[in-house]
Order: structure tokens, then C-alpha cells, then sequence
């Protein structure tokens, strides 16, 4: 079992780290490290159904890295101890040129969501439209939870609420062609891969579809 992966140098340690620490606001849980072919994709999970009858989106987040080596892995790990790995490093080898070595916490078992996985080829264009799109219908679908939710913090009626706010159309986009969930937004703006210069290319295999900007991509499972 690989024991840790190579980042080519330290501009590539920090925007794992942004990443993780993003994700991590979201849903303090596991990410998905896939390494291959010189290339690390990292699979953060936003938004997961909880149970069959559930109707809310799997949407994922995923950031692509490049490797210094081409070992091929595929692990699932705590966030925060992969986090607690990146700052040590930071501390360490910031200033250092060159490729880090990070080592890998351990591995996580049973984790639901990253037994659903995305294609890694396949993916047929459908369109683009404007990033405002997204960020629209995630400060309004913020905006939309808060209120209903109000002060009640039961996780049940927390999550019935986020499930029917984000399992909605994309607004914006019913004529677009492709359903895409109101949640591929708040997965959006929450990792910061949305401004409002950007274009969204959209794309679809199967039951999923997927967001790609300059700052990463959204996966949605539809």
C-alpha cells in the first residue's frame, strides 16, 4: 500500500491545502485521493443522500494535482488528519524548490458516498453558460435554508430542508438540455471554484453530469 504521494512543489501543497480546508467546512469527513499517471484527483463529498428513500443529490467536488511520481493508489482518508499533514509540511518546506513528499494518514473504511464513482473518461459537452448562474442559486439556496431552518438545529429537519432546496433544477438552466441539481451550486461557491468572469462547461455520462471551471470540477449524480 502506497504510504505517501510527491506533490511537484509547494504551489501545489497550498491549493491542497485551500481545498481540503474548504471542504472541510462543508462536511468534515473523508476525501478520495486517486493517483495515477502522474495526476492526483482529490474527491471531497458536499452534499449525499442518507438512506434509499432519500432524494438528495450526491455531489462531489474535485481538484486535480500534479505528481511527482507515477504511482497509482486509491485511498480514503480523513480530511482533517490529511490537513494536520499538508500544515506540518508548510511549516517545514515552504521555501523548499522542488517536489514534498506527503505522507498519507490512514486508510478510512465504509465511507458510503466513495462507493459511487464518477467516470473517469466518457464525458460527452453539452453546453456552458455563465458562472453568475451559479453563484445566484447558491446565495439564494443559502439564503432559502437559513430561513427555514431558523434557530432549530434538529439534523433531521436540517437535512430534509437542504435536501429540498438543493435537490431542485439549477435555476436559470430548465431549458438547458440537461437536469442539473440546485446543489452543483452550492458545491460551487462552497470550494471556490466559481467567479463571475468564468465560463461552465457542462458535461454528462450516464447518471452524471459534471461543472467544470478553471478552479475545479463539480460531479453530480443525477
Amino acid at each position: 500500500m502506497v504510504q505517501s504521494f510527491s506533490l511537484i512543489d509547494a504551489a501545489s501543497l497550498g491549493d491542497l491545502k485551500v481545498y481540503l480546508g474548504r471542504a472541510a467546512r462543508v462536511d468534515n469527513g473523508s476525501v478520495r485521493l486517486i493517483g495515477g499517471l502522474g495526476v492526483l484527483a482529490a474527491y471531497t463529498a458536499v452534499l449525499t443522500p442518507k438512506g434509499l428513500l432519500d432524494r438528495t443529490p450526491t455531489v462531489l467536488g474535485l481538484r486535480t494535482f500534479a505528481l511527482a511520481s507515477s504511482d497509482v493508489f486509491d485511498m480514503i482518508v480523513s480530511i482533517r488528519a490529511l490537513l494536520d499533514r499538508l500544515a506540518q509540511l508548510s511549516v517545514l518546506h515552504n521555501s523548499v524548490a522542488g517536489p514534498l513528499e506527503v505522507p498519507l494518514p490512514p486508510a478510512e473504511t465504509g465511507v458510503a458516498w466513495a462507493g459511487i464513482s464518477p467516470p473517469r473518461g466518457g464525458w460527452l459537452p453539452v453546453g456552458s453558460f455563465d458562472a453568475r448562474v451559479l453563484e445566484n442559486a447558491a446565495r439564494a439556496g443559502i439564503a432559502e435554508v437559513a430561513a427555514a431552518v431558523g434557530s432549530e438545529t434538529g439534523e433531521q429537519l436540517v437535512h430534509r430542508v437542504r435536501s429540498e432546496v438543493w435537490g431542485r433544477q439549477l435555476p436559470g438552466l430548465e431549458d438547458f438540455g440537461t437536469r442539473i441539481p440546485a446543489g452543483a451550486a452550492f458545491c460551487a461557491e462552497s470550494l471556490g471554484f466559481v467567479k463571475r468572469d468564468d465560463e461552465v462547461s457542462v458535461y454528462e455520462a450516464g447518471q452524471w453530469v459534471r461543472l467544470t471551471t478553471r478552479r475545479g470540477h463539480v460531479l453530480a449524480r443525477r
